[in-house]
């Protein structure tokens, strides 16, 4: 498909997509409001989900949205690839904050700091969470439902005693999401490991 091709596909998309109803364009760059109809799809589609994942004895939890600057750099390689992104807050209550925070891009660096004070041996593994939040990514070249500056997401995390069992556990989440956006949402879907290029900062490549 050429550039003038993607061009007309996107604006007609963006054209049904208003006229359905669906989202308005928020009051920045980058920003939606995600209309009752779309968000009545969300939570649908979230309520499945959730239950799934609590059969998967995966614990729901909560994670402030905004994590202190000095975690952030505890991570410094993982958050290297989020920083063009990044959102920070530099006032609160009218003064300058002595330490800037950061509107989560994501919880690795606030969530593990805690795994680390709650886990003290083997006998505290498996730990595996999940978190339904919304993250913000300064998105520079943004589109409404794909890459938004603020957008709602779920996260999950498990921690266990060796990487094989770890790597079994992800597929297995992984697995899910496949087949319930292939049976609910009629999305095309090819599992696979991400290239070197592909994964996050700090990340492990591998493929299945």
């Amino acid at each position: 498909m050429s550039g003038e091709e993607r061009k007309k596909v996107s604006s007609i998309f963006l054209e049904y997509a208003q006229k359905a109803e669906l989202f308005d364009y928020g009051p920045f760059k980058g920003s939606i409001v995600i209309r009752p109809y779309a968000y009545s799809m969300w939570e649908k589609f979230q309520a499945y989900l959730d239950a799934e994942i609590k059969r998967m004895d995966c614990d729901n939890l909560y994670f402030p949205c905004l994590i202190p600057e000095r975690l952030l750099s505890m991570e410094k390689e993982h958050v290297e690839g989020f920083s063009p992104e990044l959102a920070m807050v530099t006032h609160g209550g009218g003064e300058e904050l002595v330490e800037k925070l950061a509107v989560r891009p994501t919880s690795e660096t606030l969530m593990y700091y805690y795994f680390s004070k709650w886990i003290s041996s083997w006998r505290d593994l498996p730990l595996k969470v999940n978190q339904w939040s919304n993250v913000v990514r300064w998105e520079l070249r943004p589109f409404p439902f794909l890459r938004t500056s603020e957008f709602l997401w779920q996260e999950g995390h498990n921690c266990r005693p060796n990487y094989i069992s770890s790597t079994l556990e992800m597929w297995n989440i992984l697995n899910l999401y496949h087949d319930r956006y292939k049976s609910l949402l009629a999305f095309p879907m090819i599992s696979s490991g991400k290239k070197a290029s592909e994964k996050f900062p700090a990340a492990l490549y591998f493929d299945r």
